[in-house]
């Protein structure tokens, strides 16, 4: 079909006015938050069901069209980019919380509920959503769940799958599945729920979830720690956890905490400066717990692991603390970093961040190296930023070489090129380094079965 056709017929298939051609619109829900792809998409559509949806993939399965989702857009693998004249499923008009069962702690939401939106729900009805991270203001259900979005708590609550009651979803082949009907106990053969969640809309679109809710944490305080050295991060860590339940932990480092406080708006924690810190977070339900807390503190410092350090007084003193953490991203925006996001297990972070570190350091001296991230589940950002004196192409082709070190490090120390982010256009040459041959043919294997004309988001973790 031609492209006036096609667009012609989608306008069939939703409410009025729900196809968008403007070329502003097309760039605005092209994209991600990546920057390494120019948006190309031949149209925006704007679905209100799962029957429109449905709708949507069988013509497209008819006419062998493409089709992107498009959630918040808040990605940084690419995963959302349509670059080749796709046509894109905008999820922004699925945005209804539909049922609450106070009884089962759980609520079925249409895809394009905002994280936050979720959180503010549960907490009105005297709950907690736990998965949470800085772009909970503007990222969608469905987008969460398609890349299985991690954040700031997993040390304590885990990723966004350990919440997942049940899906709806559309298959590449038009299929409306309903899987797992939001039961606890369901041994009835494979769980298909978990082959969408983080299958980054390769296999068809979430289009409704349950999640599940939990109880409100009580007296959330944080501690933040100057460390004299970066393996110190661990002997905190091991030295907390005997005695105190942590609901997070990160760290970053000092060139980290620089761009935040010259962003404004935040204070340096204390005086002292130190190369790294450690955040950490935990329910302060007793004197007991804080006394322990405090006890704890004076170990790491009388064992120089620890150079100075705060903890909270208050619920606003607590969210200042955050944001020397959760302002990062946004403070080193302005110079274009190259983002990685990549995981280890714990005992091995140490020595894989001064591995990298190094790496990137001899063959690039001139590039700025800013590091963070959720050091309790083994999780690091590695952000390096563009020389104000480079054009935006030139460091990106260094960008690719650097990912070949950082990768032949991630797959000597049997970690993940990508651990929260998914894989989508900018990592899945890379794949290999996390995945086997033989996985690797199984996950083609799987998309040959849900999408067998490869029209849902094509170009996505692999190539056909």
């Amino acid at each position: 079909m031609k492209p006036e056709q096609i667009i012609a017929s989608l306008k069939t298939l939703v409410d009025d006015g729900k196809v968008l051609t403007d070329p502003a619109d097309l760039e605005n829900y092209g994209k991600d938050w990546t920057k390494q792809y120019a948006p190309r998409p031949l149209a925006i559509v704007l679905p209100k069901t799962t029957e429109q949806v449905q709708a949507v993939v069988k013509f497209a399965n008819e006419n062998r069209v493409a089709l992107v989702p498009s959630g918040g857009r808040t990605g940084l693998s690419a995963g959302a980019v349509a670059a080749n004249g796709e046509v894109v499923l905008a999820f922004d008009n699925m945005n209804r919380i539909l049922d609450f069962s106070p009884s089962d702690r759980t609520v079925r939401c249409q895809a394009g509920v905002v994280t936050e939106q979720l959180q503010t729900f549960a907490e009105d009805n005297g709950l907690f959503y736990p998965v949470d991270f800085a772009s909970a203001g503007s990222s969608q259900l469905g987008g969460n769940l398609s890349t299985n979005a991690g954040g700031i708590k997993v040390i304590r609550y885990g990723m966004s799958r350990d919440w997942v009651a049940g899906l709806k979803v559309v298959t590449g082949k038009g299929d409306i599945l309903d899987l797992n009907l939001d039961l606890e106990k369901n041994n009835t053969g494979y769980d298909l729920r978990h082959l969408f969640i983080g299958a980054e809309g390769t296999l068809g679109f979430i289009t409704e979830a349950t999640m599940k809710l939990t109880r409100q944490p009580t007296n959330l305080t944080v501690m933040v720690l100057g460390l004299a050295d970066l393996t110190n991060t661990m002997d905190v860590l091991q030295t907390f956890l005997k005695t105190v339940d942590l609901t997070a932990y990160e760290f970053f480092s000092h060139q980290a905490m620089q761009h935040v406080l010259a962003h404004g708006q935040v204070q340096a924690p204390f005086d002292t400066e130190a190369p790294y810190y450690a955040l950490l977070e935990f329910e302060a339900v007793s004197d007991q717990v804080m006394d322990d807390a405090m006890a704890l503190f004076e170990q790491c410092v009388e064992n120089g692991w620890v150079l100075d350090g705060v903890i909270s007084q208050s619920e606003t003193q607590a969210n200042n603390l955050w944001q020397l953490r959760e302002r990062i991203s946004e403070s080193i925006a302005p110079r274009t970093p190259y983002k990685n996001d990549i995981s280890v297990v714990v005992s091995k972070v140490p020595e894989f961040l001064t591995e990298i570190d190094q790496v990137v350091n001899e063959h690039y001296p001139d590039f700025e190296i800013i590091w963070f991230g959720h050091i309790g589940d083994g999780n690091l950002h590695l952000n390096i930023l563009k020389p104000e004196d480079m054009a935006k192409e030139e460091f990106f082709d260094k960008c690719q070489q650097v990912n070949k070190w950082v990768f032949d490090i991630v797959q000597r120390h049997r970690g993940s090129i990508s651990a929260e982010h998914g894989v989508g256009m900018v990592k899945k040459d890379y794949l290999q380094y996390t995945r086997s041959p033989a996985e690797i043919a199984y996950l083609r294997g799987i998309k040959q079965v849900f999408d067998p004309n490869g029209i849902m988001n094509p170009g996505k973790i692999f190539d056909l």
